[in-house]
């Protein structure tokens, strides 16, 4: 059976996926800690979104749980479909819930990708983000880091999120910045000047909180904010986000014109 790839698709980390990509952040507990509560529920989730639905970008991080998501995915969708792009983020830490912590250290970051990959199954990260630049850290050391990791083959792609313009404009002179990941909507942050420079740099630009955290969640407000952030650009590929599998049909439903 052929699955149509929902709002089309996008080039990002060197794999062709669908532009309609799945967060994964409410797969966790309250305050993104800890496990959800239906186990059961969040795996189907993650297997309808990419068995049913033909969603093909699954973004996560570390610091969901933490750690608890990498895990799902892991028993959920493991071993990985060739066509599936996983992409996780480093670099924060989470010492209690709705707490984060920008932790860019060269040896947390290096320690963090090392656990990705044994909680995820995997020998390459093929797409791993720096979850937030630590402004106590030289950014050269966090990036140096990651780059290092990617010579040495654990990382395929380098990613950024929560970024300025200013900021990617830097990285870039040394390096190869295969993503960015800021938050974007049509309720209340309808603006980043990121998305311009994205699209002149030729970067896939990652909306998180599509939907503004549930904000945009009843069905006419989810087709709005979705087609919304679809055509400021074929570049743009955002990452809504449930633990809900009716949710996640509305979510696709919205994109495909009905077609599912």
């Amino acid at each position: 059976m052929t699955i149509t790839l929902p709002a089309g698709t996008i080039t990002i980390a060197g794999k062709t996926v669908s532009r309609l990509g799945f967060g994964t952040m409410r797969l966790t507990g309250p305050g993104i800690w800890g496990d959800p509560a239906d186990r059961a529920t969040a795996l189907t989730v993650l297997r309808q979104a990419v068995h049913t639905y033909g969603i093909t970008h699954i973004d996560t991080a570390d610091a969901y749980g933490p750690h608890t998501v990498e895990h799902l995915i892991r028993d959920a969708l493991h071993p990985y479909p060739e066509r599936v792009l996983i992409a996780t983020k480093v670099g924060l830490a989470r010492p209690a819930p709705d707490t984060w912590v920008p932790h860019g250290h060269p040896v947390y970051l290096r320690a963090c990708v090392e656990a990705s990959l044994r909680r995820l199954g995997m020998d390459r990260l093929e797409l791993c983000y720096l979850h937030r630049i630590d402004p106590d850290v030289p950014l050269p050391d966090q990036i140096g880091t990651l780059q290092a990791l990617k010579d040495e083959g654990k990382i395929g792609h380098i990613g950024l999120s929560k970024v300025t313009p200013e900021q990617i404009r830097t990285v870039t002179n040394d390096i190869t910045v295969a993503a960015v990941q800021n938050v974007l909507n049509m309720s209340g942050d309808r603006h980043d000047t990121a998305l311009e420079l994205c699209r002149d740099l030729s970067i896939p630009y990652v909306p998180y909180r599509p939907l503004d955290a549930g904000t945009l969640a009843r069905q006419r407000h989810i087709d709005e904010g979705l087609n919304w952030l679809l055509r400021l650009g074929n570049h743009v590929a955002p990452i809504p986000g449930t633990s809900s599998p009716e949710h996640l049909r509305q979510l696709v439903t919205v994109v495909t014109g009905g077609q599912l």
